[in-house]
Formats: C-alpha cells, sequence, structure tokens
C-alpha cells in the first residue's frame, strides 16, 4: 500500500474574489506524498496493485521528458519494492534534466523511443519488442489514464469536503482525473481546463466515463493552455510567482498554473454568480516547477 498524508483545503483571500462575491478555496492533493503527488498517487492507486497481485516484479510505463506521471510511477514502485522501466519520448540528452535524473537515480531504467517510434506505443508490435528487451511487465499507459486509474480518482473525489461547493474546478491533461471526479463527486459542477491545445478532450473524457456509474455536469474549458502543452509565457510565471507569494501555495506552469489563471479570468468575466463556493483541485506536478525560474 503507498504512503499517503491526508491534504488540507486552504481558503483563499483575495481582493478580486471578494469583488465578485465569490469564495475559493484550494484541495492541497499536491501534499498527499513527497514524489507520489496529487492526482498520480489516486491513479496509481489500483494499477500497482492489480501489478502485484498479478505477480508482476517489474511495471512499464510511458512518458516525456519532464513527465509527472514518470515521475510518480518510479517513487511508486522504489516504495513497493517494484522495478520500474519508463519509455521516454524523444532522444536522450546530457545531462538529464531534474525529472528524469531523479527516476534513474531511484531505479527507473530509461528507454528513449523516436517521436516517430513513440507515436506506436499502443500497437502490439511495439509492446511485442518491449517484452523481448525487458520480459514480464505489468503496462501502465502514458498519463497512468485506465480503467483502474479512473476508479482510483472516483474514489479520490469521495475525500472532497461534505460542505458543497457549486463548482470543482481541475486541470485535465489525459481525462482520466475528471472522469473519476464526474462520477465520484456528491455535488457541484465539474470544470476541467485543458492543458492542451485544442478542443478533442471533451470527446476522450465522454469515452473514458463508465455509463453505469451517476455523473456530475461538467465540462472542458480550453481557453487557457497558453499555446499548448507545457507552453508557457511571462504573464503566466508572474501570475504563478505572485499566487504562491500571496497565498503561499505553489503552481506549475503545465497544469495548476493554467488551472488558477483561468479561474481568475472567469471570476473577473462575472461567470460565476456571486455567492458561488468554488473548489480548486490542486493535483501537484511541482517537481517540474525549476523550469519557470
Amino acid at each position: 500500500m503507498l504512503p499517503y498524508h491526508t491534504t488540507p483545503v486552504i481558503p483563499i483571500h483575495d481582493d478580486a474574489l471578494a469583488a465578485a462575491g465569490v469564495t475559493l478555496h484550494v484541495k492541497r492533493e499536491d501534499l498527499n506524498h513527497p514524489h507520489i503527488s496529487g492526482n498520480k498517487w489516486w491513479k496509481l492507486k489500483y494499477n500497482l496493485e492489480a501489478a502485484q497481485q498479478q505477480g508482476h516484479n517489474t511495471v512499464l510505463t510511458f512518458g516525456g521528458a519532464y513527465s509527472n506521471h514518470l515521475y510518480a510511477s518510479a517513487a511508486a514502485a522504489h516504495a513497493l519494492g517494484l522495478k520500474s522501466i519508463g519509455v521516454v519520448r524523444g532522444e536522450e540528452t546530457t545531462p538529464l534534466n531534474p525529472t528524469l535524473a531523479f527516476v534513474q537515480a531511484i531505479g527507473m531504467h530509461l528507454r528513449y523511443s523516436s517521436r516517430e517510434a513513440y507515436r506506436q506505443k499502443t500497437k502490439e508490435g511495439f509492446l511485442k519488442a518491449l517484452q523481448e528487451q525487458f520480459g514480464e511487465f505489468y503496462t501502465i499507459p502514458e498519463g497512468g489514464t485506465n480503467a483502474l486509474a479512473i476508479k482510483g480518482t472516483r474514489e479520490f473525489a469521495t475525500t472532497f469536503p461534505t460542505e458543497p461547493f457549486d463548482y470543482i474546478c481541475l486541470a485535465v491533461g489525459t481525462g482520466g482525473t475528471i472522469a473519476g471526479i464526474i462520477q465520484g463527486a456528491s455535488y457541484g459542477e465539474i470544470i476541467g481546463f485543458s492543458a492542451l491545445k485544442g478542443s478533442f478532450l471533451t470527446d476522450e473524457v465522454k469515452t473514458l466515463l463508465d455509463a453505469g456509474q451517476p455523473a456530475r455536469p461538467w465540462h472542458i474549458n480550453d481557453q487557457y493552455h497558453m499555446g499548448g502543452y507545457a507552453k508557457k509565457n511571462d504573464a503566466l510565471i508572474a501570475f504563478i510567482k505572485s499566487f504562491q507569494a500571496k497565498h503561499n501555495i505553489p503552481l506549475d506552469f503545465v497544469y495548476t498554473g493554467k488551472m488558477m489563471w483561468g479561474i481568475y479570468d472567469l471570476v473577473q468575466q462575472g461567470y460565476f454568480a456571486r455567492g458561488s463556493r468554488i473548489l480548486a483541485i490542486h493535483t501537484g506536478g511541482l517537481q517540474g516547477n525549476g523550469l519557470t525560474q
């Protein structure tokens, strides 16, 4: 069982929020574990349980050079005494960045794949070649999103405060976390802030939802990606630094910074009715924050 620290819900006191007549609280899920942070803990929980139950001693997964998922997967496997293999998109670049240096230091074997080859990662031939190279392993998809991950994030939603909120906001990458929260939350409209350019995530999330589970109203806002995945600008970085200075809550520029920027922008536009209560989910990912300096 992965160690877990219960996380607080922090009220945000800000003149912009007060002027709009709304309240904002942040669920600090980034504090649930030093390395298996935020939503990754919940996405990995049942996948790693399944790997152990099936007798695997090795897990293999995929991600880019700055992947939160690779970082968390390596830490989780290490904590449970499992071997781990990370298939990294792109060629090896030395010296290793802090993310890859960390995962390698705690035992993850890194296998680099050209971007062209990486696009075939879900194909049978690609996985067969990996099995011939490494032997048997338990496969966790890129970003960790599968049915077991959604089972975990659905459970995560049951840990939210009992006092209801009108809106639950979170960043969205592969859609696994929001899918679980849509079906696990007992109140509120769910707003996902896409970290990726384009409107395809709505359809992705629809395919992940279990038709047998109840669901909250939800939608994906794709207006705050800042140009695409891991794209940033000076204004976003300044906002992140200002938010941390005011509220002592760090954000990352890939996910949570864009979500919080979006919330504040919608507040200023009057999107949320006066009296609205907003719960923002801090999904972690702070290991990449060195890039914002």
